[in-house]
Formats: structure tokens, sequence, C-alpha cells
């Protein structure tokens, strides 16, 4: 009997430790960046950099410290300011610099002390500074840049040195950042700014050639628009729109003021009655996303009728066919599309047209 409840409990203790084990893996699991999102630390970056390139010193100390809570390093967040003066200014760059420093003077008194972190390694290469700047800004944009000089540095080619020379050697060398990181810290930076689009579609252009997702720079852009005025939320989704093929938008609300192109959609979805919840959890991630993500997608609203679960009815609303064909070939439309198939008894497609275009405008204003 002893032998027995001997057994038992080490039953009971390699059962206890094999739900810790997969515990721990599924924490792990939760720090780690999806390809749609950003990680906390690159959303910390983005965050300090929107603040301080804005001037906004008294948030800024907030987003430094918990920049630093969320595994930055010192070294880190300096070269983030540091990186800054390129684009903002020395001003800008400096007066971040002396938030950081008080900051870390603060947190030292309340016994905190914070990892320093790896400085930049030192460069051992002959070439000129203009060679070594010339290779990185190739490896950035993903091509040779023997071609003709830009309008810009055929007018003024001392600036195309300097820029060679000073940003993509004495900055993007210095290896404290990732190309990643600093380009992160470029597009915050130009959009906070604001009235730099052609910059902005450079840079942005950059991410996604080092293997930053069209939904992580939207996802950077929600970032930055806790900071800064909806004009510069809104031109910068025109831009990123405009870079991965999207529809050009106008307004505010994503409506595009002449509508005579705009689809409109009602779809009845009858659901089996065993894969209601689901069916309902899928649809609601897809149409967060794609509304979230699309510029194209004005509007997806499910429904389901009172008096019977399994009656659907979606209301969609495109800016055009273009965003509505765009809108079926996203990563998010298809894995609906595919994880939901066995679950619809049927469906049915009604196209809409509206009476009131101006009214609707309106609707989606007031909503806001």
């Amino acid at each position: 009997m002893k032998e027995n409840t001997k057994i038992r409990k080490l039953l009971a203790l390699l059962i206890i430790a094999i739900f810790c084990f997969f515990g721990n893996i599924i924490n792990a699991q939760n720090d780690i960046k999806t390809p749609d999102t950003l990680t906390s630390q690159q959303q910390s970056i983005i965050t300090i950099v929107s603040l301080a390139a804005t001037g906004d010193l008294d948030n800024l100390e907030n987003a430094l410290a918990n920049g630093l809570d969320d595994g930055l390093t010192v070294n880190q967040i300096k070269e983030v300011l540091v990186h800054l003066y390129a684009y903002s200014g020395f001003p800008r760059s400096i007066r971040g610099l002396q938030t950081f420093i008080a900051v870390l003077d603060e947190r030292k008194a309340n016994g905190i002390n914070d990892v320093m972190g790896a400085e930049a390694s030192p460069i051992i290469d002959d070439r000129t500074k203009y060679e070594r700047g010339k290779e990185i800004l190739e490896e950035l944009v993903k091509t040779s840049l023997d071609g003709p000089k830009k309008g810009y540095a055929q007018f003024s080619p001392e600036i195309e040195v300097f820029l060679k020379e000073h940003l993509f050697a004495d900055i993007f060398e210095r290896d404290v950042l990732t190309y990643q990181q600093r380009e992160l810290v470029t597009v915050s930076v130009l959009i906070s700014l604001g009235d730099l689009e052609p910059m902005l579609r450079s840079h942005m252009n950059i991410c996604l050639l080092q293997g930053i997702t069209s939904h992580q720079l939207q996802h950077l852009i929600d970032v930055v628009a806790k900071n800064v005025t909806n004009e510069k939320i809104t031109a910068a989704r025109q831009v990123l729109s405009e870079l991965t093929g999207g529809t050009s938008l106008s307004s505010k609300t994503g409506l595009k003021t002449e509508n005579s192109d705009m689809l409109i959609r009602i779809s009845e979805i009858e659901i089996h009655p065993q894969f209601l919840e689901d069916y309902t959890a899928f649809l609601k991630e897809e149409a967060a996303q794609s509304v979230q993500l699309e510029a194209g997608v004005i509007a997806i609203f499910p429904m389901y009728q009172k008096d019977n679960s399994a009656q659907f009815r979606i209301v969609e609303i495109y800016a055009d066919t273009l965003s509505y064909q765009s809108h079926l070939k996203t990563p998010h439309f298809q894995k609906y599309k595919s994880s939901t198939l066995k679950m619809v008894k049927s469906l049915k497609l009604i196209d809409m047209k509206s009476i009131d275009s101006e009214t609707m405008q309106a609707i989606f204003e007031k909503l806001e």
C-alpha cells in the first residue's frame, strides 16, 4: 500500500514538472513577435523616437523607463537618441539624451541598476568612409548604386558625400543597433516630423527589404499615432498603402471622396451549429485585422441573428474592386477561408449600391 502511495506521488510530481516545462515554453513563445506585430522592445524604440523627435519630454521620461523595463540596454537607448539627430537635428537628440540621464539617475537612486549593454565594435577597415557607407547603403536597398546620381546629388554633390560618409558609415556602421532597428528609428522620426513623404517612402521600402513586414509597418504607424497628429498618421498610412499596392485613400476615415467605385456587399452565411464558437472567433479576428491593416477595407461588420445564432450577416465595404481583390489575397483572409471552409453550411453574397454616399461619410466620422 505504501509502495502504491509512493508511486502516485512520483507520478503527480512528474505531471507537475511536465506542465511547468510546457508552461515555460508557452510563456517564451508569447515573448516572440509574430509576423504581423512588433516586439515590446521595438515598440519602445518607436515610442521613444516619436516623443523625442516632437520634443514631448514629459512623456519621454516614462517611455525611456518603459524601454529599460522591456529589456533595452542603456547603450541601445543612447544609440537610438544619437541616431535621431541625423533626421531631427542635434537639439532634439541632445534634449533626449539629457532626459535619459535624468531618468537613469532617478532609477539609480531608487536602487535600479540598469544594464549598460555592449558598446559599438571598433571599425577595422582600410577603405574610405565613402566606400564603406556606399556598401552599407547597397546592403540596405539591395541594389547597386553605380548608376546615375539622383537629382539632389547632382545639384549638391557634397551632401551626397556627407550622406555616404556620415549617415551610412559613421552612424549605420555602429553595431549597437541592427539595420532593422535603425530603420524603425528612421521611419518613426520621419512620420513624427511630417511632410517628408518622399523620404518616408524610401525608408519604408528599406524596411520591407530588410525583412520588416507591411503589417509590422502598420503596427509601427499605430504606435506613433499615440503621439502625433492625425494628419501625419494619415499621410504615413497613405505612403504605406501606395508602397504595398493598396488603394489610395484621401479622407481621415479612409473613404474615398469619389464613391462611385465603392464595393458594398452583404454576406449571408449559415454555420453548422457545432462550429459556432470556433467560427465566431475566426470571423472576429479576420474582420479586425482587415480593417486595421488594409487601407482599402472601409468596414467589415459581422453580426448574427438574435433568434438564430447560426445565421451570420456581414456588411462589407471596400474602397473599390481592386481593394476587394487585394483583400482576398491577404494572409489573414486566407487563414480565415481555409480554417472555416468546413464550418460553412451555406454562403450567399449580395452586392449592394449606396443610396446616399454623402451621408455614409458622415456616419463614419460620427463613429470616430
